[in-house]
């Protein structure tokens, strides 16, 4: 993924205001990102655990998207696969929300997707990042296929999104 500034993630958010992506939490270290083993970058709002956020670029343009996370609950001690890049995690993935774009998000309809809870799913497909034994289920496929199931399947949550 090629990296992304502030500004670019910013003005990319789909399913937000404009007033509400000027006052979103952006990491302040996206230099020091691994961008070239990124395929979306992921991040919680520290001052709202509940909030997060992804960017990506889809056809050479960045996408972002604001996520809703539900609190913790007790199911959460459960094993559960992430439904982007299918690594598995005891207490590790979230029901993440997008509200839809334009006039549907508007009226309150949304999206729903298991996904990694700390949004790390690029550094797990790449075993850059354990979530334990058995997070990684035995395939027969590449590395890169593994990296493009997980890119299809983000840009068919998006896709949902944006429809």
């Amino acid at each position: 993924m090629k990296p992304l500034t502030e500004q670019e993630i910013r003005t990319a958010f789909v399913n937000c205001t404009k007033g509400e992506s000027k006052r979103l939490s952006v990491p302040r270290d996206l230099a020091e990102r691994p961008w070239d083993e990124l395929d979306f970058l992921g991040w919680r709002d520290p001052q709202a655990p509940d909030r997060a956020y992804l960017a990506t670029e889809l056809d050479g343009r960045p996408v972002a998207l604001a996520l809703r996370g539900a609190g913790g609950a007790s199911w959460q001690t459960r094993r559960s696969m992430c439904s982007i890049c299918l690594t598995t995690h005891t207490g590790g993935v979230s029901l993440l929300v997008a509200a839809k774009a334009g006039k549907a998000g508007q009226q309150g309809n949304s999206v729903g997707a298991y996904m990694c809870s700390d949004l790390a799913c690029p550094l797990y497909v790449r075993g850059m990042k354990d979530a334990g034994v058995g997070a990684r289920l035995p395939e027969s496929l590449t590395l890169e296929e593994k990296i493009r199931r997980t890119v299809a399947n983000l840009g068919a949550f998006i896709a949902k999104v944006t429809a």
